[in-house]
């Protein structure tokens, strides 16, 4: 009698491959609707992120601007010192914080006293239509 009841237990041990079936289906069709709602939410949250490092941006240039009367000539004058009599840098801590979430350097333009920072946007190409300024 024991060795009859181990005998059934033994067989019902595991699961049906119709069970590991319905499972995986079951995961897919969810996957199926989860991705699409997270898509948009990743280029949102990244067009976010590439809006606040351009405003990092920004009010280290206009901190800049303040202590050395002119704007820097290059991002890169935020971080390290050149000729500057006045510099009370670094205005940015972190090479990274000159790259947008998609790995492209941020664009620093400046005519006369005005400047533009812009992010090249998920194309990773500058002058399109989904730069982010």
């Amino acid at each position: 009698m024991k060795k009859r009841n181990q005998e059934i237990r033994r067989r019902d041990a595991g699961f049906t491959l119709i069970e590991i079936l319905l499972v995986v289906v079951i995961i897919g069709i969810l996957a199926a609707v989860a991705v699409p709602r997270l898509t948009g939410k990743v280029e949102s949250a990244q067009r976010n992120a590439a809006k606040q490092g351009i405003a990092v941006i920004e009010g280290a240039i206009d901190v800049y601007e303040v202590d050395n009367g002119k704007l820097p000539e290059s991002l890169q004058s935020l971080m390290t010192k050149g000729g500057e009599a006045n510099w009370q840098g670094p205005y940015l801590r972190k090479a990274e914080s000159l790259k947008d979430p998609w790995g492209t350097e941020f664009q620093y333009g400046k005519q006369g006293n005005m400047y533009t920072v812009v992010s090249a946007g998920p194309d990773l190409s500058f002058g399109s239509s989904d730069d982010v300024k």
